[in-house]
């Protein structure tokens, strides 16, 4: 994958026809589940398809991203999240824009993280150690009260930053939640800064872990 495909898979928004993708590896639950989705909307039995996702929803212990593409493609076909699971933070992306590149930071309720640098590297966490996983939800935990105070966005999920900004996404149930702004700005923000300090720690964590340097 090129960098924009890798940046596309972060957020729990990809296409019907992206999720799963044509890969042998994703076979098993829910990867059948959301194959089978994809099989009753192209035949038109759209609550047939509303069935597959909503069992995934309602699945425990599923990959963070899962449910948000299940919610993602509710969504679209008119279902909504109850109000006690819309504001719920599955994920947090940090986006630091610089004029070199553009680096990521991605972690999951589940306790997975991916970082990707503007250099070409990246770190791909799927089990966290009990340091990283704390920290994964101090940052969740921080995410939350941004989410409280914003609604989500409508219209399609924007390109990346523009030189010298971050952005913040967060990845709910009923949709993405975002903001931005200058780098400064934001680390001098009350309500964005511990964000952004959860993600340096995460960061910090993932890049010191044996064998996790990442690459580039």
């Amino acid at each position: 994958m090129n960098s924009a495909e890798l940046r596309g898979t972060l957020f729990g928004d990809l296409p019907i026809d992206h999720w799963p993708p044509g890969d042998a590896s994703t076979s098993g639950y829910p990867w059948d589940a959301f194959a089978d989705a994809r099989t009753h909307i192209a035949a038109g039995a759209i609550d047939d398809a509303k069935g597959c996702w909503r069992e995934i929803v309602g699945r425990p212990g599923l990959e963070s991203r899962h449910y948000l593409q299940a919610w993602q493609f509710l969504r679209e076909h008119g279902d909504r999240p109850a109000a006690d699971a819309a504001k719920q933070v599955l994920g947090v992306v940090v986006e630091m824009a610089s004029p070199e590149g553009l680096d990521v930071i991605a972690a999951y309720a589940d306790g997975s993280a991916r970082y990707y640098n503007h250099a070409g590297g990246g770190i791909v966490l799927e089990h966290p150690n009990r340091r990283i996983a704390e920290l994964i939800n101090d940052l969740i935990a921080s995410a939350s009260g941004v989410v409280a105070r914003i609604g989500p966005f409508d219209g399609p999920r924007p390109g990346p930053p523009p030189p010298n900004y971050d952005r913040l996404s967060f990845l709910t149930p009923s949709g993405l939640h975002f903001g931005e702004g200058p780098i400064a700005a934001l680390e001098a923000d009350a309500v964005a800064r511990p964000v952004l300090q959860g993600a340096t720690a995460v960061l910090a964590e993932l890049t010191a872990m044996p064998g996790l340097a990442p690459d580039g």
